[in-house]
């Protein structure tokens, strides 16, 4: 089964709850996905919570002169996987940033 984490802000928060977020195939269970996360990243799963994301309108054209129309984006079936305490999936790849703090001179009037 092929799934795919996503990497948004409302992902990275639940990060911090060991809770990751996933896309899957609209066909899967609670029981399919847990396995496939606990094989492919080699960490324990406690839960699975799954919910479907209806596709959004979108307008497109059909020519100069012709009558826009409306389509709708494909459904996504998204995975809320919690993880066992102490367990992480490396997801967002971030290196700790350290702050360079320049001494600025200033330059006034008095100063010369």
């Amino acid at each position: 089964m092929l799934i795919r984490p996503i990497q948004t802000e409302k992902a990275y928060r639940e990060e911090a709850k060991r809770c990751y977020m996933f896309v899957v195939p609209a066909d899967a269970s609670k029981q399919a996905v847990a396995k496939t996360v606990e094989a492919q990243y080699k960490v324990t799963v406690t839960s699975v919570r799954v919910t479907l994301r209806k596709g959004k309108a979108a307008k497109f054209s059909r020519g100069k002169h012709a009558y826009p129309g409306t389509t709708y984006r494909q459904d996504q079936k998204i995975a809320y996987v919690t993880l066992k305490d102490g367990d992480k999936i490396k997801i967002f790849n971030e290196e700790p940033v350290e702050e360079v703090k320049e001494d600025k001179k200033s330059d006034k009037k008095g100063d010369k």
